[in-house]
């Protein structure tokens, strides 16, 4: 039997045990951090742990064996990976769309009739489809903001569309939008809500009372929205 100092020095990612059964695990190192954190990335579906500047390796297993229950449990509920292939179905307004590939034909991607068409190699056609669905995100969301923005007297930023993990949208203090692109998957009152949170920020950048009174007045859906993004949304996360 050989003993020797653990290293402590975090590995770029290692397959752990949790509760029997094999789950991946990232190390990251933080100078921001001021705290061991744990959290499951909803779009790999690995264990990721974030250390400070001196946290150490030993202190991140140990915070992963205390929640170990709760990690299995957020694994397990976690959708089926959705790949985006020929022959395969992918929600536009939650409305679901078949990918129908045209190994001949040019012009990229576009929609129609329920259903994505993909020109060209086999090899694009993942590609062809995001930059289709980012092209309508960015047309109907910077629509959306803009009417939204005119209602209440204000005029939004520059809309950006960006594949983020952990907010579907954010206002910059300069009046800069961000969606997530994936948005474009979800129904229209989803949408309709996002923006709305996002647009109230333009007036109010706090969640207070005014803010909230604010957002419903842009939109009836706070509520069904919501719920819908709970349950559904680490679902569009996962589709690539």
């Amino acid at each position: 039997m050989s003993g020797g100092k653990e290293p402590d020095r975090p590995a770029p990612g290692e397959t752990v045990i949790v509760q029997g059964r094999p789950a991946s695990l990232r190390w990251r190192r933080s100078a921001r951090a001021r705290r061991v954190a744990l959290r499951i990335d909803p779009v790999a579906g690995d264990i990721v742990i974030t250390l400070p500047p001196r946290g150490s390796r030993r202190i991140g297993l140990s915070l992963l064996r205390e929640h170990e229950a709760w990690i299995a449990a957020r694994l397990d509920a976690l959708p089926t990976p959705l790949r985006i292939e020929a022959g395969g179905t992918i929600p536009i307004l939650g409305r679901p769309h078949r990918i129908l590939h045209i190994p001949g034909g040019r012009g990229g991607a576009w929609i129609e009739d329920e259903a994505i068409h993909v020109a060209g190699g086999a090899e694009f056609l993942a590609r062809r489809v995001r930059d289709a669905l980012r092209q309508l995100a960015r047309e109907r969301l910077s629509r959306l903001a803009a009417e939204k923005s005119a209602a209440i007297g204000l005029r939004p930023g520059p809309v950006r569309i960006r594949d983020t993990r952990s907010r579907w949208g954010s206002c910059a203090p300069d009046g800069a939008l961000m969606f997530s692109w994936r948005l474009i998957m979800a129904p229209e009152f989803v949408q309709d809500y996002v923006v709305a949170h996002e647009v109230a920020h333009l007036r109010h950048m706090n969640h207070g009372p005014r803010f909230w009174a604010l957002a419903e007045a842009l939109t009836p859906h706070r509520e069904e929205a919501t719920s819908w993004l709970n349950r559904h949304g680490q679902g569009l996360l996962r589709i690539s």
